[in-house]
């Protein structure tokens, strides 16, 4: 099995550190052959990068960027629960976007978070996928991602 933390130094992307929890919750749980993510943010440095409604105070390229940083901070939750090297396959992934009423394309958006995991994993990275538009996110975050990963 190819090396995921290699391939992460392949495309220069250093793996942050566990984003501490802003509630009642764990960042991942390991239960037989998964492993699931909380709703990760865009945390990045410890703040969030952008803050608002996508169409509205957020551009929806701004929110892809975000989507990227949420799903890098799914894989961190994932390495310090398993290990990332253990990962066989992303089995689902679940965007939610905080946007303004007319705005509809949380499918773009949350490809910030599949495109990564594609760099990443390959075909393995090919996952099922929800986006969904809500109101509003915890901080005022644009974006919330979270993740299904089987593991060895």
């Amino acid at each position: 099995m190819p090396s995921h933390l290699a391939r992460l130094a392949q495309l220069g992307i250093t793996l942050p550190g566990v984003v501490p929890p802003v509630a009642a919750y764990v960042p991942a749980v390991h239960t037989g052959s998964y492993v699931h993510t909380s709703g990760q943010l865009p945390m990045v440095g410890g703040a969030l990068p952008a803050t608002g409604k996508v169409g509205a105070d957020v551009s929806a390229e701004q929110a892809y960027d975000c989507a990227r940083a949420c799903a890098l901070n799914a894989l961190a939750a994932v390495d310090a629960a398993v290990g990332l090297d253990r990962v066989v396959r992303v089995v689902k992934v679940v965007g939610f976007v905080a946007c303004a009423p007319s705005f509809t394309g949380m499918s773009g958006v949350v490809n910030g978070a599949s495109d990564l995991l594609g760099e990443i994993f390959g075909d393995a990275g090919r996952h099922a996928r929800s986006a969904i538009g809500v109101a509003a996110l915890p901080l005022d975050a644009p974006v919330e991602v979270e993740m299904v990963v089987e593991v060895a």
